[in-house]
């Protein structure tokens, strides 16, 4: 169950995240189409929070799977590379 330091790490990156990860998945989702499964998985996320009860075990565990441990790929944009920074860091603040 998702603590204090995830709802803070979430309240820090949610607008940017809202910003970045349609535009990442338009400009890269061709030659990255894993981003396209990151996209639907991030509006998981987004639509279960906030709430009194959020699990998202499955969201974050698919995440780890399809970025390879958030492993950013070296022929991206900055804008990739922050929202991998930025879920790994969501990721980690909800499983401490």
């Amino acid at each position: 169950m998702a603590g204090k330091a995830f709802s803070e790490t979430m309240e820090k990156y949610m607008a940017t995240l809202k910003k970045y990860v349609p535009v990442v998945a338009r400009v890269h989702g061709k030659a990255h189409p894993e981003f396209h499964d990151v996209h639907k998985l991030f509006n998981s996320i987004e639509e279960k929070w906030p709430s009194d009860d959020i699990k998202l075990d499955r969201e974050f565990a698919a995440l780890r799977e399809v970025t390879d441990d958030f492993t950013v790929p070296g022929d991206v944009c900055e804008t990739y590379e922050a929202v991998y920074r930025m879920l790994s860091e969501l990721d980690q603040a909800y499983r401490s």
